[in-house]
């Protein structure tokens, strides 16, 4: 079984940062990319930020020059970075990842976190 735990959510005010933080735990072969959606009451879950291993981050374009996503791979974590946040990034964020359980697998599989609420209000 593979999870993912997601923490470093809450309430912050307009311009304020957070750091959200997710790490992966269970039988983890290899972990093809990791990265961060969002989904907003009323839309659909969006790509935030995503790091594929051996790549470049990619962002929305929506969350560039303010959000830094960055993965420690001795400990299967990702984080994100929110900086300068405004009220619609209000939304659950949720973490995801591209991984294998095992060296047989045929192709990675996608896993999610439960979640975590960003508000941003004054």
């Amino acid at each position: 079984q593979v999870q993912l735990v997601e923490s470093g959510g809450g309430l912050v005010q307009p311009g304020g940062s957070l750091r959200l933080s997710c790490a992966a735990s269970g039988s983890i072969f290899s972990i093809w990319s990791m990265g961060w959606y969002r989904q907003a009451p009323g839309k659909q879950r969006e790509l935030v930020a995503i790091v594929i291993s051996g790549g470049s981050p990619d962002y929305a374009d929506s969350v560039k020059g303010r959000f830094t996503i960055s993965r420690d791979n001795a400990k299967n974590t990702v984080y994100l970075q929110m900086n300068s946040l405004k009220s619609e990034d209000t939304a659950v964020y949720y973490c995801y990842a591209d991984l294998t359980t095992s060296a047989r697998s045929t192709g990675p599989i996608d896993y999610w976190g439960r979640g975590t609420q960003v508000t941003v209000s004054s």
